[in-house]
């Protein structure tokens, strides 16, 4: 073999030997990549591990705040009813019970709604029950004197004042005068309560007025919200209260509120416009004849210190749809007198500081009635005041000074000389017109600071 054959061997063999260098430096190179690449899942597994752990510690932390958040919004549960007076009138037994009558209503209507949650809300236990019901207290005092419910407004007052201490979640609201004020006060409730997680339901008793309907209208907008709302249906709904009511749950209490309106008579003033005033209470029996009676006529003669005289009264005359009751001495040939100072406001002649206080709350107690003491006839059929016991004088002069707490709806223009309400504020001091009771007076503020000098009489 020569020398050449060997070279190409050699020569072979380097490059044989070449190309496993060259192989096992892809291969280093290759392992190093592999094993960076490694490290790097390795630190992202690690990364994800932790980032899981962090969000499953954290996901714990959530459920156990959301577990006590609910537990939070399951505390004190409850649900609340708001009443327009105007649409839900309790039934007359109520109110012709005062105090008593205003408490078996919140008792009866708390009894009432606990049995209807129970029945169509079982998933809410043992909610509280809150009850706002909003009217006018003096209005009305005046409808159910003018409707034949009751002869004395006071009884009203004291059906509030009942209904307010039966239960310390409900509220008998006094929102005077205002026509608006009760769907104004009720709308902000429903928008306040409607988004209260403690607030499970809200049953809304009204009467038609359309501002209910834009309030429920509204809600209907969202769907979710229409089963957190139950309307109490009281007085008949009308119109578009009538067309809304089939989108929500409706709830009736005929044993409790009225359905039907009262039947109030026309006004009053219209009876004495030409003559003078005679005690009126609603009749249940409409145009009755009225017989011929003596006309009468008002002067002014100087004061001589004469009281007003009283005797038993009988039905004798009416007018339009209601009756009027008149003393018996109102048909006399002698005339009656109204006593008045020097700025031609009626007076009465009475000093309440000299009357005792301890006879005075004695005879409230025993609630008689007014009309059949003071007057001798009482015009309401069903009245629930005593009228069999008899008064010594000294108790039929209490119960005089009782009455005349009660404001007279004819203030000091009333010429009425058998009234037997309160023309002027009792507690309050000639010239001034503030008196004990401040804003919660029942008295108009003009019947207070009355100057009491009796200067010229009114003869009737």
């Amino acid at each position: 073999m020569t020398a050449t054959t060997y070279l190409e061997r050699y020569k072979q063999l380097i490059s044989i030997e070449n190309s496993k260098n060259s192989l096992i430096e892809d291969l280093l190179q290759r392992v190093t990549e592999l094993e960076d690449a490694w490290k790097q899942e390795k630190l992202d597994h690690e990364r994800e591990t932790r980032f899981n752990r962090d969000i499953q510690i954290h996901e714990m932390e959530l459920m156990n705040q959301i577990s006590r958040v609910k537990a939070v919004m399951d505390r004190e549960p409850f649900i609340v009813v708001l009443l327009d007076g105007a649409g839900m009138i309790f039934k007359d037994e109520f109110l012709q019970n005062g105090e008593q009558g205003g408490r078996n209503a919140a008792q009866h209507l708390h009894t009432a709604l606990q049995s209807y949650v129970v029945s169509n809300f079982p998933h809410i236990d043992a909610p509280k029950i809150i009850v706002k019901l909003y009217d006018n207290l003096k209005g009305l005092s005046e409808r159910c004197v003018r409707g034949g419910v009751t002869t004395e407004p006071a009884l009203i007052e004291d059906f509030g004042r009942g209904f307010n201490s039966s239960y310390p979640l409900f509220e008998f609201v006094d929102i005077g005068p205002g026509k608006e004020s009760a769907h104004d006060k009720i709308g902000e409730a429903f928008k306040l309560y409607l988004y209260n997680c403690h607030c499970h339901q809200i049953f809304l008793g009204c009467n038609s007025d359309p501002a209910y309907a834009d309030i429920l209208g509204k809600t209907l907008e969202d769907r979710s919200l229409v089963g957190r709302v139950s309307l109490v249906e009281g007085l008949p709904f009308e119109d578009e209260m009538d067309s809304i009511k089939a989108a929500y749950r409706a709830a009736k209490f005929p044993d409790l509120f009225r359905d039907s309106k009262m039947n109030v008579w026309a006004p009053w003033k219209a009876a004495v416009a030409s003559k003078p005033r005679a005690p009126l209470a609603p009749s249940h029996h409409h145009n009755v004849p009225a017989p011929a009676g003596p006309s009468t006529n008002t002067s002014t003669t100087p004061s001589n210190g004469m009281q007003p005289s009283r005797s038993s009264s009988t039905v004798s005359q009416t007018s339009g749809d209601f009756q009027v009751v008149r003393s018996k001495a109102s048909i006399s040939t002698h005339p009656k007198i109204v006593e008045r100072n020097k700025h031609g406001q009626r007076v009465d002649r009475l000093d309440f500081k000299t009357l005792p206080r301890d006879e005075l709350n004695r005879m409230k107690k025993l609630k008689l009635c007014n009309f059949y003491h003071i007057q001798g006839t009482c015009p309401n059929d069903n009245c629930p005041h005593d009228h069999v016991r008899k008064l010594t004088k000294s108790e039929h002069f209490i119960l005089v000074a009782i009455a005349r707490m009660t404001p007279c709806r004819y203030g000091l223009e009333c010429d009425d000389p058998e009234c037997m309400y309160g023309h002027r504020c009792p507690q309050s001091e000639p010239g001034r017109k503030e008196c004990f009771w401040g804003d919660n007076c029942r008295f108009d503020r003009a019947a207070h600071g009355i100057d009491t000098n009796i200067v010229k009489l009114t003869k009737v």
